[in-house]
């Protein structure tokens, strides 16, 4: 296996003086829709924009998420707090910056572009239908906002994504393209003892630990047959996906990708899982009772992939589900309450009916 070495830690105090963005004040409480029993009140974060995968701080006061606002090229890292609303940008503006995380001990994981240049790479062609590219410029960098350090971890032609941290943190989890590929690796916050999760080839992403360590969270695409598997292997040739057609399933399995299995098991694209503080449920978005193209729903299930529930019944997207560190709040993305084209962050008043 090759191991990119850790990249020197850059002082930054650019980086992290926070571009002050007081924004709009927060919204009056929305009414839930009759349907959505766990929110007991539901608040809007943002407005404007396409902002999307708000994760919370470990004290629950703060959501960090990626958007692009008035003066940004392309997606920046942001926080809020969740009581006022006041936003700030975390990101220095240059690049292209996606799935920021707050570790345990307050630094964070983000995935960025700026170190190839200050141009952000250039979207893909969508006339066809939706395309997400797995740039070869993203990697991983944690950054501490005590001392101003930014740490590039990862050094790899190939998409570098999707980093969360383990509870203890010890450790982080992350997508990488390489090695044939779309794996999920571990290593330790310096970038060493990188470690493969072992897992069936085929197209494998967003990881999250349980609350214990135990465990890890993903979506995953498996081909069943070889036109499905030469498919996959040209969109990753190309350094794309195209969701339409891939049955994107939930899995659970241990760090070191023992004991795999399937929660979901219907056949269309549920992404973005997460689990609740208990450790027993996971949350996640699937298209599942969709009516048209475009349509999400968040849905909670047990990890055993038991009593599965729909949380959500908005008519469009939500999506991105994550919850407070007590499970009193649940934040997740969503286009309810907003012009066309534009997604807000969303935090809801968790209760068990």
């Amino acid at each position: 296996m090759k191991f990119f070495p850790l990249a020197g830690a850059l002082l930054i105090g650019a980086w992290m003086s926070a571009w002050a963005d007081d924004g709009n004040p927060l919204s009056d409480p929305l009414k839930p829709l009759p349907e959505e029993k766990h929110f007991a009140s539901l608040r809007q974060l943002s407005f404007g924009g396409i902002n999307a995968e708000a994760y919370f701080s470990p004290d629950g006061k703060r959501l960090i998420f990626q958007a692009q606002r008035e003066g940004d090229k392309a997606d920046q890292v942001y926080a809020l707090d969740v009581e006022t609303g006041k936003t700030e940008r975390l990101s220095r503006g240059d690049g292209r910056c996606t799935c920021a995380w707050y570790l345990a001990d307050g630094r964070y994981l983000f995935s960025s572009t700026h170190h190839h240049g200050v141009e952000p790479p250039a979207l893909p062609d969508r006339s066809k239908g939706y395309v997400w590219p797995l740039y070869a410029t993203y990697d991983i960098f944690l950054a501490d906002p005590k001392t101003g350090a930014l740490t590039q971890l990862t050094d790899n032609d190939g998409y570098d994504a999707e980093a969360t941290g383990s509870p203890d943190g010890k450790r982080i989890v992350f997508t990488s393209h390489r090695e044939k590929g779309i794996w999920l690796y571990t290593m330790r916050l310096d970038g060493t003892d990188l470690r493969r999760v072992e897992h069936r080839w085929g197209y494998v992403g967003g990881p999250v630990y349980s609350p214990d360590g135990e465990w890890l969270v993903y979506r995953a695409y498996y081909p069943a047959n070889e036109e499905r598997s030469n498919h996959l292997a040209s969109m990753l040739e190309e350094r794309v996906l195209r969701p339409k057609g891939m049955d994107l399933e939930i899995y659970v399995a241990r760090p070191d990708g023992s004991e795999e299995r399937a929660v979901t098991k219907n056949g269309k694209i549920n992404f973005a899982p997460a689990f609740h503080p208990d450790g027993k449920r996971i949350v996640y978005s699937s298209n599942l009772d969709a009516g048209h193209p475009g349509q999400y729903s968040l849905y909670l299930i047990g990890s055993d992939g038991q009593g599965m529930e729909r949380v959500s019944f908005h008519g469009g997207f939500d999506g991105f589900p994550c919850f407070s560190p007590d499970g009193k709040r649940l934040a997740f993305i969503s286009d309810r309450n907003s012009k066309p084209h534009e997604l807000n962050v969303f935090v809801a008043e968790w209760k068990d009916p």
